[in-house]
């Protein structure tokens, strides 16, 4: 990459300071990690109220579900796009810009009163949202040099995966005790303090003006439309039987056309709107494969125990908040830990551990039954919540540790864009594999459920006997439909048993994986500066 596209030199900043990093940046920094915890907790938030939300706003399930689509599809298109706008406006112009908009639009989320306000609002948030989540990985490659980087990099860590794993908690908490208004409401505040601060403090590099008169509009275009309609058809695939349906078929040509057009566009122009060529170097390939994979158990996690919660045992928003909290409990108190380790273990050994107990973690967790509650679930979802931790922060060190500091905005946008697709390749995966297993598990349950069993006439006989004093001769209708809902139900945690068991299997199968890494420079992040 030239020298021109890197943005010139960083002014001299203040000695002293915390970790060889002036007090103004350093304040800065960690202003732009609320930012960064802002953006994502706002892609789980509203998981667990969307029936407050469509409620209120008279929408129908389906339609109240692009309330959380329409937010990932734009925030997905923005983070790749991130890196170029970072040296085209520099660090501060685009953060500052982005928390702003964030939060004007948060507050628009807040007041809309129809679904197109609040869809066309969460769009531009999670649009402008988007930007603050790469911006940070590369920011503090930029800042932090040598030990304190491992430091750093747990911080970061510890943000990017608790941010998802409270969104329920908060949200439901918000939703029970004020309203589903306040899920948005909380981010005005926040977002003009982030604001502030960050256009007050983050002098760190200056944005190249120049880079405008190449920026490649038909390759933002071919972007937008690729990722756009890619996340379209993870997200409502599951939902409409994936390519019979006609409108999925036609996004999965058009997201098809995109991808050809993105990546012609990408290997041919001298200045591309996303810098694919990182992906040459084989740590930051795995690094991303990794972090898919983390997307995956991230995402597909919080997503899936929820639902359990929900439809099984009957939990509202904030019974399940109460009962994921212990997974970010976990994450907090394993932080320190990482941290620590990482300045005297191997990171691949920190990996391994991570992916290793992650998997080990699933496969507790697909002991689910009709029963299980916060007893049964809390060593698992501890034990998930340690291996992201051990996970999470050394595969940001292997995957941006060895790059070229010029290369680092691009390559952060890229690996963090891997972690949102995984996620959302997770969910659709979840979702197509809950509704096929289930409905297998519910054919075998109910041709083993007949009348040649003595255990099950039985059981029949006494609900039937049961109801008789109150439905009289309807009690057989009424014992016959009970049994067929416990077969329903009974398919369903089979179900969720099966994905989970398949989410710990591709983890399992990733920790041989991590000997094809080598392990960065101790401390050593942005790689040689060439």
């Amino acid at each position: 990459m030239s020298a021109t596209t890197a943005g010139p030199a960083a002014p001299a900043a203040p000695q002293a300071g915390i970790g060889g990093v002036s007090t103004k940046h350093f304040l800065g920094f960690i202003t732009m990690v609320l930012g960064m915890f802002m953006a994502i907790l706002d892609i789980q938030i509203v998981s667990a109220s969307i029936s407050d939300i469509q409620a209120g706003l008279a929408a129908s399930p389906d339609e109240a579900s692009w309330v959380q689509t329409s937010y990932l599809i734009a925030e997905i298109v923005m983070i790749p796009l991130s890196g170029f706008l970072s040296r085209l406006l520099s660090t501060r112009v685009l953060f500052t810009i982005s928390a702003a908009g964030f939060t004007v639009f948060s507050l628009l989320c807040a007041t809309a009163s129809s679904l197109p306000v609040m869809i066309l609002a969460r769009a531009m948030q999670g649009f402008l949202g988007g930007a603050m989540i790469p911006t940070v990985f590369a920011t503090a490659y930029i800042l932090f040099k040598g030990p304190r980087s491992a430091g750093v990099s747990v911080l970061i860590g510890l943000t990017a995966t608790l941010a998802p794993t409270i969104g329920p908690t908060l949200g439901g908490y918000l939703t029970e005790s004020l309203s589903w208004h306040w899920l948005f409401l909380i981010n005005v505040p926040i977002g003009i303090f982030i604001a502030i601060v960050v256009w007050s403090t983050m002098d760190i590099d200056q944005g190249d003006p120049r880079l405008f008169r190449r920026f490649d509009w038909w390759g933002l275009i071919a972007m937008a439309v690729f990722l756009g309609s890619l996340e379209y058809v993870m997200e409502e695939g599951p939902n409409w039987d994936w390519l019979d349906d006609p409108t999925i078929a036609t996004f999965a040509v058009i997201c098809a056309l995109g991808a050809v057009a993105f990546f012609w566009r990408a290997f041919t122009r001298q200045e591309p709107i996303v810098e694919l060529r990182a992906f040459g170097n084989a740590n930051f390939a795995f690094g991303s494969v990794f972090a898919f994979l983390i997307g995956i158990g991230l995402y597909g996690a919080v997503y899936l125990v929820p639902l359990f919660l929900g439809r099984i045992r009957g939990y509202n928003s904030l019974q399940i908040g109460e009962t994921m909290f212990v997974t970010g409990l976990a994450m907090f108190l394993a932080a320190p830990v990482v941290g620590r380790l990482t300045r005297v273990l191997d990171l691949r050994i920190l990996l391994a551990f991570g992916l290793a107990t992650t998997a080990l973690a699933m496969w507790m967790t697909s002991r689910l039954t009709a029963q299980s509650s916060f007893a049964e679930l809390w060593l698992p979802l501890s034990l998930r919540g340690i291996g992201t931790m051990f996970a999470m922060v050394p595969v940001n060190q292997v995957a941006l540790g060895t790059l070229p500091a010029s290369k680092i905005k691009n390559a952060a946008g890229l690996f963090n864009l891997m972690r949102n697709l995984g996620g959302a390749v997770g969910l659709a995966m979840i979702n197509t594999l809950v509704v096929d297993r289930s409905a297998a598990h519910r054919l075998h349950l109910a041709e083993a459920t007949n009348w040649a069993r003595p255990g099950v006439s039985q059981t029949i006989d006494s609900m039937a006997s049961a109801l008789s004093g109150r439905l009289g001769e309807a009690a057989d209708h009424a014992a016959l439909a009970r049994v067929s809902a416990m077969i329903t139900r009974e398919a369903l945690i089979l179900a969720y048993n099966d994905v989970l068991v398949v989410i710990g299997a591709l983890f399992a199968l990733a920790v041989p994986l991590v000997i094809f890494v080598r392990a960065p420079r101790p401390g050593g992040g942005g790689g040689a500066a060439h």
